[in-house]
C-alpha cells in the first residue's frame, strides 16, 4: 500500500508540474504587443486604436516603442494621444499610390510613430493610443509591425506574420481585422451592450429617484394636512 501511495503521489506531482509548465508557456506566449479593439469596419471613420505593450523582462524596463503603420493601405488623418512621461515622434511618408477622398487627394500618410522618454517597468504594461480619420476599405486586415527596446539594449521585433492556418509565431505583429461595412464586431457588440446596460441602469435609477421624490412630497403634504387638522381641533376644544 505504501509503494502504491508513493507512486500515486509522484504521478500527481508530475501531472501538476506538467500543467504548470503548459500554463506558464501559454502566459508567456500571450504576452505580446496587441492592438485594441482587434477589429473594425472597413472604411471606418473617426476612431481610435490602442496598442498595448507589456514588459516581459525580469530586470529591464521598456524605454522605446516604435510602431510602423502600413503605407500600402494607409490610415488617414492619424493623431497621437499625449502619453504621460513619453514623447512621440511622428514620421510621414509619401504614398506610392495617392488616396482620393471627398476632401481631395492624399499624397502622404503617417508611416511610423516612436515613443521615447518613458519607462515600462518589468511585469507592467502601457497602452499607446492613436486616433485615425479613416481606415482603408480595400483590405481585410492591417499589420502594425512594432519594435520594443529595453533598458539593457535588447530589442524585441514584433514583426512576424502567421500564414493562414499556421500557428501563431513567436513574435507576432499586432493585426487589426477589417470587417465588411455594417458588420458589428464582437468587441463593438460588448461595448454596445455595456453602454446599453449602463443606460438602462441609469434610467432605472432616475425613475426610482423620481418615484421616491414624489412619495416624499406626498408624505410631506399629508403631514402638513394632519398638523393643520390637529391645530384646528385643538382650538375648537379650547
Amino acid at each position: 500500500m505504501s509503494r502504491a501511495h508513493t507512486a500515486l503521489r509522484r504521478a500527481g506531482l508530475g501531472t501538476a508540474l506538467a500543467a504548470t509548465a503548459v500554463l506558464t508557456a501559454a502566459g508567456v506566449a500571450s504576452a505580446h504587443v496587441t492592438v485594441h479593439p482587434d477589429s473594425y469596419a472597413k472604411g471606418a471613420t473617426d476612431g481610435a486604436l490602442s496598442f498595448r505593450v507589456p514588459d516581459e523582462s525580469d530586470t529591464a524596463s521598456t524605454t522605446k516603442v516604435q510602431l510602423f503603420l502600413p503605407t500600402d493601405h494607409p490610415l488617414l488623418g492619424v493623431l497621437v494621444s499625449p502619453h504621460d512621461g513619453w514623447t512621440a515622434k511622428v514620421t510621414n511618408t509619401k504614398l506610392k499610390t495617392p488616396v482620393k477622398t471627398d476632401d481631395g487627394t492624399i499624397t502622404d500618410a503617417v508611416s511610423e510613430i516612436t515613443w521615447t522618454g518613458g519607462k515600462i517597468a518589468p511585469g507592467h504594461y502601457e497602452d499607446f493610443d492613436v486616433a485615425f480619420g479613416q481606415l482603408p476599405d480595400d483590405t481585410a486586415q492591417l499589420t502594425f509591425k512594432t519594435l520594443q527596446t529595453y533598458s539593457d539594449g535588447k530589442v524585441v521585433r514584433w514583426i512576424e506574420e502567421a500564414a493562414k492556418g499556421d500557428e501563431e509565431p513567436e513574435n507576432p505583429a499586432p493585426v487589426l481585422k477589417l470587417t465588411a461595412a455594417g458588420t458589428t464586431s464582437a468587441t463593438e457588440t460588448r461595448t454596445a451592450s455595456k453602454t446599453s446596460a449602463a443606460t438602462s441602469t441609469s434610467s432605472a435609477s432616475d425613475s426610482t429617484a423620481r418615484g421616491l421624490g414624489v412619495a416624499g412630497l406626498v408624505v410631506g403634504v399629508l403631514g402638513l394636512a394632519a398638523g393643520a387638522f390637529a391645530v384646528v381641533r385643538s382650538r375648537r376644544a379650547r
